[in-house]
């Protein structure tokens, strides 16, 4: 559920989606298999890449049915932010998390060291990928990637791919009949795409090789070369639980105000637990489940968790579980007022988008343009503008 599956998330529409087709068409997806997988030949030889390495890779690729069924009906992320991060962040990640912590602590300080990010950082995404190496997907890679470049919904997204799976082959980084992984291509203990491997890729255990799927070494120092490459900034937090006053402007939280620290604090936003950072760091303050519900201040370094995977619920659940494994307390829950049922915010949704909004379509999900307009209609009929759709908002709407 990470970067690598971003790439199998988003539906493309309009005047992207007829850009897509014609490089789809100039990609040569669809048709016979076999033509398909000649002309990713010729491409790969035009690359450079060696004929032996081409020939391992393609010759035994097949369509997968499963994958395909997959992609078409991938489910759609509605759980709220209490609901999701409780499920995730709980006593058995924590407890192993701290374990491999201590365990790989000489490739955790090597990774910081050369990289910047920390330890919590990059065993929250481990422990949320694969449960720290346990569920890597049962999919043959090779045959994931070579059906979803060979299909025209995204040739672009995939074709790429199945490239540089080639080239993982001429490393002997890739065994094109029993790596497995996700059904999108991901692979190895922290889910990465073939693309991001080759360009980010560290031998973390020195034995010549990446091997996401079975070094634990490999996957932290390579998850942290990645992390560097969104952005990370070095020393920084990224996510910090806090307490916010009865009067606080409510319109100002969310991802589309940024404010330093000290202003916030003249606000009267106070931390849980240990002081606020820097008064010159920007923040914004995130409010998943309402006024009511738990809050924290995102710092610069909770763009990359964005980066990582497009979904506000599970970025925030991620950032948060580092926290944890920081030695940050559980979060208070507050009393959050009770979120709507799908056919609710779908319901609210159209109310929204036939006064002018766009919500991203009547999809049922709490994105960023829903919690927009929500937050533009509360302060319309001057009810505390928090961005969390309620009942009450519905029934006035």
């Amino acid at each position: 559920m990470k970067r690598a599956r971003r790439l199998a998330a988003g539906t493309v529409v309009g005047a992207v989606a007829a850009l897509f087709a014609g490089q789809a068409a100039g990609q040569g997806c669809g048709g016979d298999f076999r033509a398909f997988l000649q002309g990713v030949k010729q491409e790969a030889l035009s690359k450079g890449l060696s004929e032996r390495a081409i020939d391992a890779t393609l010759s035994g690729a097949s369509v997968d049915r499963k994958v395909l069924s997959l992609d078409r009906r991938q489910g759609v992320f509605k759980q709220t932010f209490l609901e999701f991060s409780k499920r995730s962040v709980n006593g058995y990640r924590l407890k192993h998390g701290a374990a491999n912590m201590q365990k790989y602590a000489s490739v955790f300080a090597r990774a910081e060291r050369d990289y910047g990010v920390p330890a919590p950082v990059i065993t929250a995404f481990w422990g949320l990928e694969t449960d720290y190496g346990a569920v890597q997907g049962d999919f043959n890679t090779v045959n994931a990637l070579a059906t979803l470049a060979h299909d025209c919904r995204r040739p672009e997204l995939f074709r790429p791919q199945l490239l540089a799976a080639i080239e993982m082959v001429q490393h002997g980084d890739l065994d094109p009949r029993r790596t497995t992984g996700a059904w999108a291509g991901e692979i190895g203990q922290v889910q990465m795409l073939p693309e991001d491997i080759v360009r980010y890729g560290i031998d973390g255990d020195g034995d010549g090789h990446v091997t996401l799927k079975t070094s634990a070494p490999d996957a932290i120092m390579t998850a942290a070369h990645f992390i560097q490459s969104l952005g990370w900034r070095r020393g920084e937090p990224w996510l910090q639980e806090v307490k916010t006053p009865s009067s606080l402007p409510w319109q100002e939280a969310g991802l589309h105000t940024s404010k330093t620290v000290a202003d916030w604090a003249r606000l009267g936003v106070q931390p849980r637990s240990g002081p606020l950072p820097s008064g010159n760091l920007r923040a914004s303050l995130l409010l998943p489940q309402g006024r009511n519900g738990p809050a924290f201040l995102a710092y610069p370094n909770f763009n990359i968790y964005l980066q990582w995977n497009q979904s506000f619920i599970y970025t925030t659940s991620a950032a948060y579980f580092a926290t944890r494994l920081a030695g940050a307390p559980p979060y208070d829950a507050g009393n959050p007022d009770p979120g709507l049922s799908d056919a609710q915010m779908m319901a609210l949704q159209q109310k929204l988008q036939a006064k002018g909004y766009d919500v991203g379509g009547i999809d049922g999900i709490l994105g960023s343009g829903t919690r927009a307009a929500v937050r533009a209609e509360q302060a319309r009929l001057g009810l505390p503008a928090d961005g969390w759709p309620t009942a009450g908002l519905l029934a006035k709407l």
